[in-house]
């Protein structure tokens, strides 16, 4: 039990190192997206904010299923694309 309180105080003090945006469209960067709708930076920070192991993805592409935000009320999302092409270059990627 202790090495688990030990991993998550250790992926608490996790800082990406830098940022820079998406130009292309990925499998990554459309799940990026659908992370900072819902609030975060990425899977990182939503694993620490929300103290989950897994994130729901759909069985068919992996793109995330549902999130929760901050204030609790949850996103859903389709098992296709949603990020748009215009959307891309707003999406951050962060470097850990």
């Amino acid at each position: 039990k202790m090495a688990e309180v030990s991993e998550v105080m250790t992926k608490a003090d996790i800082k990406p190192k830098s940022m820079h945006r998406a130009k292309v469209w990925s499998d990554d960067v459309e799940n990026l997206y659908r992370f900072q709708q819902a609030g975060y930076r990425d899977e990182v920070e939503y694993k620490q904010v929300k103290q989950v192991d897994e994130v729901e993805c759909w069985p068919e592409t992996g793109f995330v299923k549902k999130l929760q935000r901050r204030d609790n009320t949850f996103y859903y999302y389709n098992r296709q694309r949603e990020c748009e092409d215009k959307d891309v270059r707003k999406v951050k990627v962060y470097v850990y």
